[in-house]
């Protein structure tokens, strides 16, 4: 058996969607999920999947079995609209779940995994959330579940999301929430496999999500979240001279940030509980 662990990365943005963000400097979510996993997990073989392109082929069967856990990542296609690109990633992760493999995954990770297991997702009613979500809090599951061993109660959390979970699925519970989105992770069983999930984003840091605001500014301008194009400029530049040099106390208080964020042990704390509570000890089993 391999020393280490072999992941599977689910990229769940559409051809379109990864070039955007690769206009705009951002990483593509496929390569941040990659970086995130080779840190959290030293040693490991990643193998990065697109499955909404049209020529995607997917494992099955005993091809699935070859991995010791499967990533999922943000996507810019909508878990409730009923397309070939994402029924089958909906069927991918009930095959995986069938399998027994452990999952994560971020936002569309989320959504992914309880619509597999028999859940409802739907426009979010209050629009987008996007930055920084503010006083996530765990529940009582929560606090007593395993992917937040070390986390404090309450903290902030990348984020970008225009969807939310609004039906959980027999098997799932709710392990935080805030004031704009009541579930902000979940944890789902079924069929003999776990998803552990948080709708905000690990992944990111300072300089991803200034490239994401970036790639998005006329739309945070439409949105109100700006007043204009130069306020939502200004705003960018403020997070990668933060991101360059983490001392400037003066804009990380301007901004509201703190260690929740800046500091990957604290906001990548879900993920390697899972690899050390849930793939590592499948590997040894």
């Amino acid at each position: 058996m391999a020393n280490n662990p072999h992941f599977l990365v689910l990229d769940g943005y559409s051809k379109a969607g990864r070039e955007d963000l690769a206009a705009g400097g951002a990483t593509t979510a496929g390569e941040l999920y990659r970086r995130m996993l080779e840190e959290c997990s030293p040693g490991c073989a990643v193998d990065v999947l697109c499955p909404a392109d049209p020529a995607a082929s997917l494992p099955s069967g005993a091809a699935i079995d070859q991995y010791h856990g499967i990533a999922w990542t943000g996507s810019s296609l909508t878990v409730y609209h009923d397309t070939a690109e994402v029924r089958q990633q909906i069927d991918f992760a009930r095959a995986v779940f069938m399998a027994g493999v452990p999952s994560f995954g971020s936002c569309w990770g989320a959504q992914i995994a309880v619509a597999a297991a028999g859940g409802r997702c739907q426009a979010h009613p209050r629009g987008r959330e996007m930055g920084i979500a503010r006083k996530i809090a765990l529940t009582p599951e929560g606090m007593a579940h395993p992917m937040y061993r070390g986390k404090k109660q309450v903290f902030d959390a990348f984020i970008s999301h225009d969807d939310e979970i609004t039906h959980m699925p027999p098997g799932g519970l709710v392990l935080a929430g805030n004031d704009f989105t009541r579930v902000q992770a979940v944890s789902v069983t079924w069929r003999g496999g776990t998803f552990w999930s948080p709708q905000y984003h690990p992944e990111y840091d300072l300089h991803e999500l200034a490239r994401l605001c970036f790639c998005r500014k006329q739309k945070l301008v439409d949105k109100g979240f700006f007043a204009d194009l130069d306020d939502a400029q200004r705003y960018v530049d403020l997070l990668e001279t933060l991101h360059e040099d983490p001392g400037r106390k003066d804009i990380a208080w301007l901004l509201g940030i703190d260690q929740d964020v800046m500091n990957p042990d604290i906001r990548q704390a879900e993920v390697r509980n899972w690899v050390d509570l849930l793939v590592l000890p499948g590997m040894r089993s």
